[in-house]
């Protein structure tokens, strides 16, 4: 947090579409991977520079190129001349503090979004920022750091399953959004599991730690919550396909990808509304547990008061007091204490007065 507010320090009063990285840098270099297809076949280049690669947008079959590592400046600018990029998008592509975003240009589409993975055991989201650019026969795509998300794709192109050679572009970038939103579910299903698993442990001992683990989980489900909201607005505009940059065929995929963020959505509110009560079943619990403990002290003290009571009245400074003179009768005083403390336990014990579940 404190690197990204000195790098937007650094931005301030600069002219706009300045290319500055904003945000942590997750990589010691950037990494370019090259992938040219069609119907009749496939090549992979990867290299550390674009002199490496040829870059040729192909009038027949998609070029897909895919960056690893976003803070080299001077190579955003060198794709930003090869591909005609507007300055603006670049510098969406350097801020990874983004929110997911679609902007329409001359001879492309650039969409932002994002890509969560959960850590079960520190019960904390990370995320990086994807940024996606589909022109004619090309597709370009920024990631934060090599992890691997869209290796699935990558596998399908090697393998030629589907139609995702013969689709084109527009079902490429399809292939890596509805991967992203898939993920979504993933994260979400881990997220739930933990819910699951801090709920019994609420219900057999509410904790603080139980509790901050809750509110950690709502922490992280606000985030979610923060990433999803626009990411549907930007799945309804590629579906209405202003630009005409996707086919029909590939709306009807697109559509499915927006029906998945509504649901996706659905489901996070429901696990946000749990998440809820569980806090609500925490402070009742502690409530509950508090009343019993009062109780438990009322019973104690009320058990007590009677021999209070006698104690009392014998502990009088009268000369003429009945047993007073009499050769039993601190035994007889005790009996009485010890009689009613024992009437008074039968009663609180019919009434279930001492017992945890009354």
């Amino acid at each position: 947090m404190k690197k990204s507010r000195r790098s937007r320090l650094k931005k301030v009063g600069m002219p706009p579409g300045s290319l500055v990285h904003i945000g942590e840098v997750r990589t010691s270099h950037s990494e370019v991977s090259l992938f040219r297809f069609d119907e009749n076949g496939l090549s992979e280049q990867a290299a550390r520079t674009l002199g490496e690669l040829n870059l040729e947008v192909p009038e027949v079959g998609t070029l897909w190129l895919n960056v690893h590592g976003l803070q080299d400046a001077e190579l955003m600018a060198e794709i930003g001349r090869v591909f005609n990029l507007h300055p603006l998008t670049l510098e969406d592509i350097l801020n990874t503090d983004q929110r997911p975003k679609l902007d329409s240009f001359d001879h492309y589409l650039f969409f932002v979004t994002r890509f969560f993975s959960f850590d079960p055991l520190a019960m904390a989201i990370s995320s990086e920022q994807v940024s996606i650019i589909l022109g004619h026969n090309f597709v370009l795509t920024f990631q934060e750091r090599p992890t691997g998300s869209f290796d699935p794709v990558r596998m399908r192109l090697r393998a030629d399953k589907g139609t995702i050679r013969r689709a084109g572009a527009d079902y490429l970038a399809y292939a890596l959004l509805d991967l992203i939103v898939d993920r979504y579910f993933i994260v979400l299903e881990q997220i739930g599991d933990d819910c699951e698993a801090l709920e019994d442990e609420l219900l057999r001992k509410p904790t603080a730690a139980v509790l901050q683990s809750i509110h950690k989980l709502k922490r992280e489900t606000m985030e979610l919550r923060r990433a999803v909201w626009p990411l549907r607005e930007v799945v309804n505009a590629l579906t209405r396909n202003d630009g005409g940059y996707f086919q029909p065929g590939t709306l009807i995929y697109l559509r499915d990808v927006y029906d998945h963020t509504v649901h996706f959505i659905e489901s996070l509110e429901s696990l946000r509304d749990v998440l809820a009560g569980m806090l609500e079943i925490y402070l009742s619990s502690i409530s509950n547990r508090v009343n019993m403990e009062v109780r438990a002290l009322t019973v104690v003290a009320m058990l007590f008061m009677p021999a209070t009571l006698i104690a009392g009245i014998f502990g009088m400074n009268f000369r003429v007091m009945p047993l007073l003179q009499h050769p039993d009768g601190f035994w007889i005083a005790m009996g009485m204490m010890a009689s009613i403390a024992i009437f008074m336990g039968l009663v609180f014990w019919r009434r279930q007065w001492l017992s945890r579940r009354a």
